[in-house]
């Protein structure tokens, strides 16, 4: 992928079963990376047919034939807290920087009322994690305060997570 590449080559849908290779492989970039998702464990063919199967909605952005972000959307809560829901995003480190997390989080805030969610909430968004802060402020989100050291990093530091939320 060339950095002439915008978010406007760039096409959001709903995925595909022929999706899963490319899912895994941008979302465990992001696993790998240990900066910003919780999970420690990479996802192999079997275990991530079985993790975005279970998500209400998976977006993915694709060009030219390759998948090079998704994210996913599903409860964050039940019963009297069903109403909110949470997501969570990857971006290929190819593409970062073009626009294309934009526009899943816009499509995320879209599907999430589509659904009939109330309130999307982040709940653990790294403190060092500024582009994506930077682009939840931009969308209207709100930061509800500091968790000190929630997160720990690759390396075994602990960081300051910050929860968001958004009302739909």
């Amino acid at each position: 992928m060339t950095s002439e590449k915008t978010a406007t080559d760039v096409t959001l849908r709903s995925c595909k079963d022929d999706d899963l290779g490319g899912m895994i492989a941008v979302w465990n970039e992001v696993v790998d990376e240990g900066a910003a998702f919780p999970q420690e464990e990479r996802l192999d063919k079997e275990s991530g047919r079985e993790f975005f199967s279970q998500q209400t909605y998976c977006g993915v952005a694709e060009t030219g034939g390759e998948i090079v972000g998704l994210y996913i959307l599903h409860p964050n809560n039940v019963g009297r807290c069903g109403h909110i829901c949470n997501a969570s995003f990857a971006v290929s480190s190819r593409c970062r920087g073009q626009g294309i997390g934009e526009r899943l989080v816009r499509d995320c805030l879209a599907k999430a009322k589509e659904y009939g969610f109330g309130v999307l909430q982040f709940n653990a968004v790294v403190e060092s994690n500024m582009r994506a802060r930077r682009l939840y402020e931009k969308l209207g989100f709100v930061q509800l305060g500091v968790i000190p050291k929630g997160f720990r990093m690759k390396g075994g530091r602990y960081a300051n997570i910050c929860p968001y939320y958004h009302e739909l």
